[in-house]
């Protein structure tokens, strides 16, 4: 049966095909540490839970509505933002509540994207904004950030990038995949360069509550009211508050751009769950302890990872500064193992070690392999032993 050439040309999400594979193995009898998840390994705190289920027992069970979000989570959102991150929206123009934080980019995307518009995509980045500007008919413009500084994009390196058929810059702080984090300083300087220009913001703050070694968080839209007029400021519950499976998540910014998300949202999902909207209020506007210790557990295990893998010849891995990413580059083994690229890497490390790790291809740097340390410290070190071995 023929797809489209559309579909044909899609990749498919490099992180989920990395962690099917590894499951069909574990569920063939092997036994494979997984490295791959992109989601925390914790379970969803009880209160938010508890907000669903008495949510559930209400019968709440309908179309939300308005289906742009629940006055309730639009307000708990607005007010989240203003609380952490310094920025005022009206709750009922200016959010946009999604089926996770997936879908409020590409709501984002196809609003504002005609054919041939470009959008700046820092690399390494993660695996579905190129694929979600291709498929709303824009034009991926790669801006390559160096290891040498951490994978972080410089001002001149953006205003390189930036072309009279820029439309929009994706901007993600801390980094899927990398785990680098934009200081407040950094951010600043990046959002000077786009001053006085018509290129709007998406910046992908879904890990902003995950920063290691006490630094500090800097929302893009609070540089300036230029900054603030031009920004999609986009979050979720799912790495925070580890709801990833709950497929629940909010974006905020001018009230034009959010009506038209809002109308075509109306065309496809209609909105998230209703009982997943009342469990991300009760989230955002609960006891905020579980959100540290999570935090906490992940700056141990991102401290520890760290260690043992510069440990390893041919290994160079930055230090991660926030999410639950680390981002080795592990070229200097290609030769040695006779692998070229880490697509190669990836699949000699999985069928050899049982290790299971995302090629960084998938990101837009192919000399690296993504690791996440949403796992406990036992598969964590029994990945590493295995490393060890591997490239031995």
């Amino acid at each position: 049966m023929k797809v489209s050439q559309r579909v044909q040309n899609l990749e498919e999400s490099a992180t989920i095909a990395v962690g099917n594979k590894a499951a069909k193995m574990r569920a063939a009898g092997a036994d494979v540490v997984i490295m791959g998840a992109g989601e925390p390994d914790f379970d969803t705190p009880a209160h938010i839970k508890a907000a669903a289920l008495k949510a559930l027992e209400a019968g709440e069970t309908k179309y939300a509505k308005p289906a742009s979000g629940i006055p309730a989570l639009k307000q708990a959102v607005a007010r989240k933002l203003q609380r952490e991150n310094g920025l005022t929206y009206d709750p009922a123009s200016q959010t946009l509540v999604t089926v996770g934080g997936k879908e409020a980019l590409w709501l984002a995307f196809a609003t504002v994207l005609d054919p041939g518009d470009e959008v700046i995509i820092p690399a390494p980045y993660w695996v579905s904004y190129p694929e979600q500007v291709k498929l709303c008919g824009g034009v991926p413009v790669i801006a390559n950030a160096s290891t040498q500084n951490d994978f972080k994009l410089t001002p001149a390196q953006l205003a390189a990038a930036v072309t009279p058929r820029t439309r929009a810059l994706v901007f993600n702080s801390p980094s899927n995949p990398t785990g680098s984090a934009y200081s407040p300083a950094e951010t600043d300087a990046l959002a000077a360069v786009l001053e006085g220009r018509d290129i709007l913001v998406f910046s992908d703050e879904i890990y902003d509550r995950l920063l290691f070694g006490g630094r500090a968080y800097k929302s893009w839209a609070a540089h300036s009211p230029h900054a603030y007029a031009h920004t999609l400021t986009f979050n979720a519950g799912s790495k925070t508050y580890a709801m990833t499976g709950w497929r629940i998540g909010y974006v905020a910014g001018p009230a034009e751009l959010i009506a038209g998300m809002g109308k075509l949202q109306s065309q496809t999902t209609s909105g998230a769950a209703t009982f997943t909207m009342h469990a991300l209020a009760a989230a955002l506007d609960g006891d905020q302890q579980c959100v540290e210790d999570m935090r906490a557990e992940f700056e141990r295990r991102a401290r520890h990872l760290h260690a043992r893998l510069n440990d390893l010849p041919g290994v160079d891995c930055p230090e991660p500064m926030g999410a639950f990413y680390a981002f080795p580059d592990v070229s200097a083994t290609f030769g040695k193992l006779g692998v070229q690229g880490s697509m190669a890497f990836a699949s000699k490390l999985l069928d050899e070690a049982l290790v299971a790790v995302v090629p960084g291809e998938a990101f837009g740097a192919d000399n690296c392999v993504r690791f996440s340390f949403a796992t406990s410290m036992a598969q964590i070190d029994k990945c590493c032993d295995r490393l060890e071995k591997f490239l031995a």
